[in-house]
C-alpha cells in the first residue's frame, strides 16, 4: 500500500507540474495572486460547509455518549487534514476520528459505527451531488458525452459503496476479525472477535435508526451543496465570476473526480486536470481554471496543517498523561512492597 502511495504520488506530481508548464508558472501565479486577500475569504468560507458535515456526523453519535459539538468539529476537521495532506487513501483520516472520540469516552463500537456510517452516507449524498452536477451538465452546456463519461465513472465508483454497505448489514467487521484471528493463529491479543462483533452491532442498530440516518444523510447533503459557494467565490475574486448553478457543477464534478483518483495523495494533478476541463466547457480560461485549482490548495495548506500540528499536540499530551500516570502507579506499587 505504501509503494502504491509513492508511485500515485508521484505520477500526480508529474501530472500536476506538466499542467503547470504547459500555461507557465508566471502566468499561473498572475492569475492566483489576482484573488488577493480574496483567498482568505475562500478559507474561512470552508468551514461553513465543515459545521454542516459535522452535524451529520454529530447526529449519528448516540447522545449518551457524544461530546460537545466543538469535539466533534476539532475531530472532523483533523480528520479532513489527514486525509488531504498525507499518503492514507481517504482512509486514515476516518481513523484518526475513532481514536479521538475515544479521548471523549465515547465506546469504541459506537465510534467506529458513527465512522463507518457517515462515511457510508457521505458517498451516497455524493453521488447524489454528481448526478445534480451532471443534470446541469448536459441540460445547460449540451455536453451529452463529457457526462455520460462522468456517469459512468460514478455508476461504477459507486458499486463498491453499495457492497459496503450490504456487507455492513451482514456483519463484516465480526468476519474479518476472525479472519485476522485465524491468521494470527488464534491468539486474541487484541480480543478482535468481540471488538469486530460488537462494531457490527452498533452499526446495524445505527442503520434502523431511520430519523437520525435521514438527519445525518440531509446535512452532508447540504455540506455538499455549500461547497459550491467557494468555488462562487474564488472565481469571483480571481475575476471570472460565474453563477450559482455553473460553480454548482464544478464543485459537484470536481469532487466526483477527486473521489475516484482516492489513491492518488489529496488527488495532485488530477484535480487540477479536471477543474481545467469542467472550466473550459464554459468558457473560463486554463489559467483562472488552474488558478481555482491552487485556492483549493492553499486552503487545504492553511487549514490542513494546522490541523495535523494540533492532533500530534493532543497525541503527545495523551502519552505524557499516560506515562506520568503508569510512573505515579509504578511509585504506589513501590511504596507498598515497603
Amino acid at each position: 500500500m505504501k509503494l502504491t502511495a509513492y508511485i500515485a504520488f508521484l505520477a500526480g506530481l508529474v501530472l500536476f507540474l506538466a499542467l503547470v508548464a504547459n500555461e507557465g508558472f508566471t502566468q499561473v501565479t498572475s492569475a492566483l495572486v489576482m484573488a488577493g486577500w480574496g483567498l482568505a475569504v475562500v478559507v474561512l468560507f470552508h468551514l461553513i460547509p465543515m459545521i454542516a458535515d459535522t452535524l451529520g456526523w454529530y447526529a449519528l453519535l448516540d447522545r449518551t455518549h457524544r461530546p460537545r459539538f466543538r469535539a466533534i468539529f476539532g475531530a472532523r476537521w483533523i480528520g479532513e487534514s489527514v486525509n488531504n495532506l498525507l499518503p492514507v487513501a481517504q482512509i486514515g483520516g476516518g481513523l484518526v476520528k475513532i481514536r479521538l472520540l475515544s479521548h471523549y469516552q465515547v465506546p469504541a463500537s459506537q465510534a467506529g459505527a458513527s465512522v463507518v456510517v457517515n462515511l457510508t452516507l457521505a458517498v451516497f449524498a455524493q453521488v447524489l451531488f454528481t448526478l445534480l452536477g451532471l443534470s446541469l451538465l448536459t441540460f445547460f452546456l449540451g455536453e451529452g458525452k463529457v457526462a455520460q463519461g462522468i456517469l459512468a465513472g460514478t455508476v461504477i465508483s459507486i458499486l463498491p459503496i453499495i457492497g459496503f454497505y450490504w456487507l455492513q448489514r451482514r456483519g463484516l467487521f465480526g468476519w474479518l476479525a476472525r479472519r485476522l484471528e485465524r491468521l494470527s493463529a488464534g491468539r486474541k491479543w487484541l480480543t478482535l472477535t468481540d471488538g469486530g462483533d460488537a462494531l457490527d452491532a452498533s452499526v446495524i442498530q445505527l442503520y434502523n435508526q431511520r430519523r437520525r440516518i435521514l438527519r445525518s444523510f440531509y446535512w452532508m447533503l447540504l455540506g455538499w451543496l455549500l461547497g459550491a459557494g467557494e468555488v462562487w467565490l474564488a472565481l469571483y475574486f480571481l475575476d471570472h465570476p460565474v453563477g450559482w448553478l455553473e460553480a454548482l457543477m464544478i464543485e459537484s464534478l470536481a469532487q466526483a473526480v477527486k473521489g475516484a483518483a482516492f489513491l492518488v495523495p489529496g488527488a495532485l494533478g488530477v484535480l487540477e486536470g479536471g477543474y481545467i476541463i469542467l472550466g473550459g466547457l464554459i468558457g473560463i480560461p486554463y489559467s483562472a481554471s488552474l488558478a481555482l485549482a491552487l485556492t483549493r490548495r492553499v486552503r487545504e495548506l492553511c487549514l490542513g496543517i494546522p490541523g495535523i500540528l494540533v492532533w500530534q499536540f493532543m497525541e503527545g499530551k495523551r502519552m505524557w498523561q499516560q506515562a506520568k500516570s503508569s510512573s505515579k502507579k509504578l511509585s504506589a506499587d513501590a511504596s507498598l512492597g515497603n
